[in-house]
């Protein structure tokens, strides 16, 4: 059985913020740190190479690296460095993102699924084996390494095909904002049966959710009206009707959306949210934290310090 983890969402507006974070996120036992990679934000995988020197057990991870504006061997270039300076705890999550959001540089975004079935394939072969002989519909790779590497190739997953898809393919799937029973009903049977087709173990589902340690409901949920703009995207609202709630097609959060995605409350409550993912047939509970109340410091100190607490509790 994998082990079970609970991780991070860190951020930064310099890299000197994104070191911070990662080191305060080692200092209390948190056993991962994530980063997310997009428009002109700090490049996560740069990020994790200029902290791995100060950093020695928390393991790194990417959610996600879009894949639409980097060839996949731009991205073992740069993922050879960090798993070269932090061996052994360097995971690669990649991901398409979002047809507005890569359309708006001007790419074409076209048959993601194919499109993160080839990229995998790529990333899997010349990390893992030492090179890569491929030609696709949408790439060609040859190339390699000096050898192989200790890196977990993973990708994210939303609706029923991309779990699927991270199933037969990946090393593990990375969700966003999806409850906990589409999680249960949707995501974990898609990925057995991608899994089974292909003839392998089931890989880790990494559950991404925004977690608040706050008391007040009311500014938890005007919180995530503010820092989470995910409901606007086509693929977003479609997932959360399939969840059960029809009032995502408004592109707005309802208060029955924020209570079934977001892990909230105090920490007993937050506590257990956790709990519940594990439970449920999650193997690492990825914590986005929200920021709530005047004292947003405050407010990230106090979810940090629970999922320190929910990761000594897991082991």
């Amino acid at each position: 059985m994998a082990e079970k983890l609970v991780g991070v969402a860190v951020r930064g507006n310099t890299i000197a913020e994104v070191q911070g974070n990662i080191q305060r996120a080692e200092e209390l036992g948190i056993h991962a740190a994530w980063m997310t990679a997009g428009g002109a934000s700090l490049d996560s995988l740069t990020c994790f190479a200029a902290s791995a020197a100060s950093t020695t057990k928390i393991k790194l991870g990417t959610s996600i690296v879009p894949t639409y504006p980097r060839h996949p061997l731009v991205t073992v270039q740069q993922a050879q460095v960090v798993a070269q300076l932090a061996p052994g705890r360097f995971r690669l999550g990649v991901g398409p993102s979002h047809r507005p959001t890569i359309e708006s540089m001007g790419i074409e975004f076209d048959a993601p699924l194919a499109h993160l079935r080839e990229y995998l394939k790529i990333l899997k072969a010349i990390l893992q084996t030492g090179s890569v002989d491929f030609d696709g519909e949408h790439y060609s790779a040859h190339a390699s390494i000096p050898g192989p590497l200790d890196v977990q190739v993973m990708g994210s997953a939303l609706r029923k095909g991309s779990f699927e898809l991270c199933g037969a393919e990946s090393d593990g799937a990375i969700s966003w904002i999806c409850p906990l029973s589409y999680l249960r009903d949707v995501a974990l049977p898609a990925m057995e049966k991608g899994a089974k087709e292909a003839g392998r173990p089931v890989p880790p589902l990494i559950a991404h959710a925004p977690v608040c340690v706050h008391d007040n409901p009311e500014e938890v949920r005007a919180a995530v009206r503010e820092q989470i703009m995910n409901p606007r995207l086509p693929y977003y609202q479609n997932m959360l009707v399939a969840a059960g709630y029809p009032e995502a097609k408004s592109g707005d959060w309802s208060d029955a959306m924020i209570d079934g995605v977001v892990i909230w409350g105090d920490e007993e409550t937050a506590a257990q949210g956790i709990q519940e993912l594990f439970a449920m047939g999650a193997t690492e509970v990825l914590a986005s934290p929200i920021t709530a109340g005047a004292d947003r410091a405050a407010s990230l100190e106090r979810t940090m310090k629970l999922l320190g607490q929910a990761a000594a509790a897991v082991g």
